[in-house]
């Protein structure tokens, strides 16, 4: 016999989880007082946002589920919006909510009990994969066993449970396993279509999406890329599947000019892993090759953007395996790949926007390569260019919350990319997200976590100063009042250092700052352009 809340935990800790991320309150307090040996560790964060924050960020790392922990009503609610990041991204999250107890709950009345709502799972129906409101103890165990397969099954995504607190506290003996995800095998008659389509064109680009990382089919990609002799072009997710200076890698985003040109001389596209949402298309304007040939293991993602000529609904690793044992080796040559990027990277170089932020490029790549760090970036002018144009050298090494865009992600999410203490953490936050979770800074210091944290302060939310400049409007609502960041590090017990000036000395206090593998700020006194992969500059 355990209680419910322990059994949640020994469910975690059977589907791999040894970290959840949460904040005790009145309702959860069970969780902390029967976590201990075989359970997972419980990381106590500073809000809640951090907790989902924080199991997203872990899964992005790893691969594996995330796990969050909340109190009742405003604890939960406060997880929403790293929750719909989640959503966004495909991120496998489990939330668990506590709710009030069911000795004070009467169904269809709000009753004014401590934390109450008229319905608190409701709130996340819009975002999850699936919402469980379990009342018994058998069923509120067996509701995380379900809601663990639904995250990790592809495609995926986050789940949530709510549990009243008296529940939590029961007995019970139940003994229960997550079944491992399954993988979604292909339509021969679709992969024949897909193999007509593809020995037909004379020139092939790859459109490699996150669900080729989701598969773990990174090995699958590059062989058939190399089989074919054909150029890959990344999304945001999918940065790192090929090395740097791989011969078919399109290291830029196909948002430059001459990459977007590139990818439409094209005769066939062969997208894997993608919905082509709208931000990697400049909603859906993007030019694309007569022939588009789709491959995902999301029946609606396959259609609903671009309809593929040919569609394969199917796990990308199972696919691109298959297809590259029945198409014929291809010698031919891409059509000057590598001039086309020399003359691309020359022209950012030399203009205006480009060449100030890939001089602040060129210090964190050397850094982070040195370090092996992996990238947290934020919603910030910063984290666009790095995002977009940084040198990503594997995969689950970039993570960055472009799919739901949520300011101030990545101070909580480098919590739980830095919790496994395999590799350091560079966190890359504007100086207005950095305050979205300042707090935060507690907890690196707390855990000793290998996180430092780049803070380029321009003095408030430079990206909408730069839309209210091109718009020809006055800066209202931008400039911000901003602390001492050093004296505010410090404060924390963290070490900082400030450059100014340019970036004479960037390259050595990160570097310094990630060999270290402790808790570290670097605050670069800097004002960027933001790159054409932002909406304002779609058209430039």
């Amino acid at each position: 016999m355990t209680t419910v809340a322990r059994a949640v935990l020994d469910v975690l800790s059977r589907a791999g989880v040894r970290t959840a991320f949460g904040l005790p309150g009145v309702h959860n307090l069970a969780f902390w007082r029967d976590s201990g040996p075989g359970s997972p560790r419980l990381v106590v964060v500073r809000h809640e946002q951090t907790a989902a924050y924080a199991a997203d960020g872990l899964a992005r790392a790893t691969g594996g589920l995330g796990a969050a922990l909340t109190t009742t009503g405003p604890g939960a609610a406060n997880a929403l919006a790293a929750f719909g990041e989640a959503a966004a991204s495909h991120s496998p999250v489990l939330l668990v909510a506590s709710e009030i107890s069911t000795r004070l709950a009467r169904p269809g009345v709000v009753r004014g009990v401590l934390h109450e709502s008229r319905d608190q799972a409701a709130i996340f129906e819009p975002l999850a994969k699936a919402v469980y409101r379990p009342r018994t103890p058998e069923d509120a165990v067996r509701a995380v066993v379900a809601a663990v397969e639904v995250a990790r099954s592809c495609p995926r995504g986050p789940s949530y449970v709510d549990i009243p607190t008296d529940v939590l506290d029961q007995e019970i003996e139940l003994d229960l396993r997550p079944a491992e995800p399954l993988r979604t095998t292909p339509d021969p008659d679709a992969v024949d279509r897909a193999v007509a389509a593809i020995t037909a064109a004379p020139r092939v680009v790859i459109w490699a999406g996150g669900g080729v990382v989701e598969a773990d089919g990174v090995a699958e990609l590059a062989f058939l890329a190399e089989h074919l002799d054909a150029p890959v072009v990344t999304t945001f997710a999918a940065r790192g599947v090929l090395p740097p200076g791989h011969p078919l890698l399109v290291d830029l985003p196909p948002h430059e000019p001459e990459i977007a040109a590139y990818v439409a001389d094209a005769d066939l596209l062969l997208a894997v892993g993608t919905a082509f949402d709208g931000s990697t298309t400049r909603n859906w304007s993007m030019p694309r090759p007569p022939v588009l040939v789709s491959v995902n293991v999301s029946e609606a993602d396959l259609t609903k953007n671009y309809p593929p000529d040919v569609a394969v609904l199917g796990d990308a690793r199972l696919v691109l395996a298959e297809l590259a044992d029945r198409l014929d080796r291809r010698d031919r040559g891409s059509p000057d790949l590598a001039g086309v990027l020399g003359r691309t990277w020359e022209r950012l170089r030399g203009d205006a926007a480009g060449g100030p932020a890939l001089a602040v490029l060129d210090a964190v790549n050397v850094a982070v390569s040195t370090s092996g760090a992996t990238v947290v970036v934020d919603m910030a002018i910063p984290g666009y260019w790095y995002g977009g144009y940084g040198r990503v050298e594997g995969t689950r090494r970039l993570q960055y919350p472009i799919g739901w865009g949520t300011l101030g992600f990545a101070l909580p999410a480098s919590i739980g990319a830095a919790v496994e203490r395999d590799r350091p953490v560079l966190a890359i936050c504007g100086d207005g997200g950095f305050m979205y979770a300042v707090g935060e800074l507690a907890v690196l210091r707390q855990e000793a976590l290998p996180v430092t944290v780049l803070v380029v302060d321009d003095g408030g939310y430079g990206m909408l100063r730069y839309d209210q400049t091109r718009a020809g409007d006055e800066h209202r609502g931008v400039d911000l009042f901003r602390p001492d960041f050093a004296a505010l590090g410090a404060s924390f017990g963290i070490p900082v250092t400030v450059v100014r000036g340019g970036v004479d000395g960037l390259e050595a206090a990160l570097s310094d700052a990630l060999i270290a593998r402790a808790p570290r700020m670097v605050v670069l006194e800097a004002a960027l352009t933001p790159p054409r992969t932002t909406s304002p500059r779609w058209a430039d």
